[in-house]
């Protein structure tokens, strides 16, 4: 590809990931990997679907460039995922040498790249990420809230339809 493409760009291409994660009722958070502009690998969360607690979409995405790439190490290559990454993920992304980070929305629960704490830049070890947050954080934001909601409504409509069976 010789069109440089800009974070708005691939942040899209993780929402369109994160589309497909909702498809299978799980938290709807993609992920690409891109090196020299060009797609990598990609991955959605599916830690339900798979009764995986790492099955988050940056594991998935860093597995899969890990393989294409034919390296454990992800030299100059920059993830872009929708929520702000958890200490797990976090982890790996220094791990793997990831150069940058860079997310959508914020996690004020889990989030390991500012929010709760700043795994990515830490300097007692031996890499840092660089971050690029809050990229298109409101469209990211919502389609995660969009889904809380509506799963709260259906819990709900279920324990409803429960005390009405009940005799």
């Amino acid at each position: 590809m010789n069109e440089q493409f800009n974070d708005q760009y691939w942040m899209e291409k993780a929402l369109e990931y994160a589309k497909e994660a909702e498809k299978l009722n799980e938290i709807p958070v993609g992920a690409v990997l891109v090196k020299g502009n060009e797609l990598i690998a990609a991955g959605y969360n599916r830690s339900i679907t798979d009764n995986d607690p790492s099955a988050h979409a940056e594991m998935i995405a860093i597995r899969e460039a890990g393989k294409a790439l034919q390296n454990y190490r992800l030299i100059d290559c920059t993830l872009y995922v929708t929520l702000e990454p958890c200490s797990m993920c976090a982890g790996l992304l220094v791990h793997s040498r990831i150069k940058r980070l860079v997310f959508g929305a914020f996690d004020a629960k889990t989030g390991s790249a500012g929010s709760i704490m700043n795994l990515l830049q830490e300097p007692k070890l031996n890499h840092q990420v660089e971050i690029t947050a809050a990229v298109l954080a409101d469209k990211c934001g919502e389609n995660i809230s969009a889904f809380f909601k509506r799963r709260r409504q259906e819990i709900k409509a279920l324990k409803q339809a429960k005390r009405e069976q009940q005799p």
